[in-house]
């Protein structure tokens, strides 16, 4: 009510939004009644493109830090990671070893590495996108429940076995959920990543910097 109140007033020059891309979309047909200026930073299903000889060990720690860095409730957030098959199995090793050791928990805790989700509501829907990759055929390599029933809380999850025409790859799931999506050339790699309706944020993992500048 108070969103859609500062669109419509004639009185407020700007509006500036980090959300959904539904409610962007709103946004901007309301502030075209009063030709204010729009900025918006919506959704995103960021890739993290991860090559056979990059320092597995390094990537695999920052890519957990990019999709389970505040619970995964980021537009930015790194939910799509692309493995070259050459890497996979020992890219899995080092991530599902790295992920398991996350603890969850009162966020002033100083081993605390993910905090609660913002609601029931949203806990549920990011469980049921849990659900919906298993339907599709992903399997989860680590995680996928609740922990406890006190606060929202969330196991760090990684979904194995998907490919990028699946939901759980194309939607915002905006909760600690990690799509890995394996690709055996370059050429698919960048096919894959650039193949969504979001663009925000990338990451490359190569010590080949040729390719690394060609891939950006």
């Amino acid at each position: 009510t108070t969103g859609k109140a500062m669109v419509d007033h004639p009185g407020i020059d700007k509006i500036a939004f980090t959300g959904s891309v539904e409610v962007g979309k709103e946004i901007m047909r309301g502030a075209a009644n009063t030709l204010k200026r729009v900025s918006l930073e919506l959704g995103g299903k960021s890739p993290n493109i991860i090559f056979a000889d990059a320092d597995l060990e390094t990537a695999a720690k920052f890519a957990l830090g990019g999709i389970f860095f505040n619970q995964g409730e980021m537009c930015t957030a790194g939910s799509r990671i692309f493995v070259e098959e050459a890497g996979y199995d020992e890219f899995m090793s080092v991530l599902r070893g790295r992920a398991t050791k996350m603890v969850a928990g009162d966020p002033l805790h100083p081993k605390t590495r993910l905090g609660s989700l913002i609601s029931q509501e949203h806990l549920d829907r990011v469980l049921n996108y849990v659900s919906i990759g298993r339907n599709e055929g992903a399997s989860v390599a680590i995680g996928g429940e609740r922990i406890g029933s006190k606060g929202y809380f969330m196991k760090p999850t990684v979904l194995e076995g998907v490919t990028n025409s699946m939901r759980v790859a194309q939607e915002e799931i905006f909760g600690p959920v990690a799509s890995v999506i394996k690709f055996k050339e370059p050429e698919e790699g960048i096919r894959e990543a650039n193949n969504s309706q979001f663009g925000l944020a990338a990451a490359i993992w190569t010590r080949d910097i040729k390719k690394a500048h060609q891939m950006a």
